[in-house]
């Protein structure tokens, strides 16, 4: 089969590489759609620490069955699915308390030690997929892990009926997350973003209050929760002084490691401000199915570009472009396309 291989820092190819064979309890996916995400960027700039190369990239996922392990009775030859592409130990401290997102032996399917999806087969451990509505449409369905990071975003925050948000960054978390603000009772969602495109982006989806900073969507008093989706520091530092006294601000957006940021430790103090951050995906894979399933994203506006294998390059020269909104490949497409 072919599948991008990213070799070392920097340096990534299409390659031939031998179809994977599932284990006892594993099944092989035949991949319909992969989404990029910042992420990889990170582990193909050698800056995420867990990474062991060579590594086929890509954990945002979905696909159709082709084979499976013997002991396998959860999935099926045929079968739609999206693949958590989260491994725990199931034996460290954390996961002993139900944190397996901290693992201290955490294995992530593209991103640490284990191959991702951007190939035409991935063999993924059973448990790990989530059988789909045979009405959902696999491309768009590659979407429902952001989402799941997004759900556990919103497990993590405090919230009360009638808050106000404030969300930095119209990418495809801000988006998420936006959408998902009303659902946790929020009386109004207001999202910034610098990128015209990206502020277009948020109106289809569904938000009203959408400007290029908050200053042109001034909130007297700042706003109850606000959360970060950029992982820029100027953002961050700006997200943490429009938080009103009481309120909340989440961490969402991934930062550089080495990043720093200034904050005032005595205004946390004096106005009582709680300080959230999350990561990745705990608990919230199979809700995220069925929410997306349900109809919780408004998702086609959100992917505007389908690459083919071949023209990952391309796929990736136009993510840090910042071109489009989700850019996705898909690995059985013979040419890529523009959808928006």
């Amino acid at each position: 089969m072919r599948a991008i291989v990213f070799s070392r820092p920097g340096e990534f190819s299409l390659t031939e590489v031998p179809d994977p064979v599932p284990g006892p309890r594993d099944a092989v996916v035949r991949v319909e759609a992969v989404g990029i995400c910042g992420t990889d960027l990170h582990v193909l700039d050698g800056e995420f620490a867990p990474t062991v190369f060579p590594i086929v990239p890509g954990h945002e996922t979905s696909g159709v069955v082709v084979s499976v392990g013997e002991e396998v009775t959860n999935v099926a030859p045929g079968d739609p699915v999206s693949l958590d592409p989260s491994f725990y130990c199931g034996e460290c401290s954390f996961c002993m308390v139900g944190r397996g997102n901290l693992c201290e032996n955490w294995d992530g399917a593209g991103v640490a030690r284990t191959d991702g999806s951007t190939a035409e087969l991935v063999c993924s451990p059973a448990k790990n997929l989530h059988r789909l509505p045979r009405s959902v449409d696999l491309g768009l369905a590659a979407l429902i892990e952001p989402l799941s990071c997004a759900i556990h975003a919103y497990d993590l925050l405090p919230r009360w009926i009638g808050a106000h948000y404030l969300v930095y960054g119209a990418g495809t978390m801000g988006l998420i997350m936006a959408q998902l603000a009303p659902r946790a009772g929020a009386a109004s969602v207001t999202v910034v973003d610098p990128n015209p495109r990206r502020q277009q982006a948020a109106r289809e989806v569904g938000i009203e209050l959408v400007g290029n900073s908050p200053d042109e969507v001034a909130r007297t008093g700042g706003w109850d929760t606000v959360i970060d989706c950029t992982g820029a520091v100027q953002a961050i530092e700006d997200a943490l002084s429009r938080v009103r006294r009481g309120g909340t601000f989440q961490q969402f957006g991934v930062a550089a490691n080495d990043a720093q940021a200034r904050f005032s430790p005595f205004r946390i103090y004096n106005d009582e401000l709680t300080m959230v951050g999350s990561m990745a995906v705990l608990h919230s894979y199979a809700r995220a199915v069925e929410m997306f399933a349900a109809g919780a994203l408004n998702a086609k506006p959100m992917v505007s570009h389908a690459f083919a294998l071949a023209d990952y390059g391309d796929a990736i020269k136009a993510f840090r472009a910042g071109t489009g909104r989700k850019i996705q490949v898909r690995p059985q497409a013979p040419e890529s396309v523009q959808l928006l």
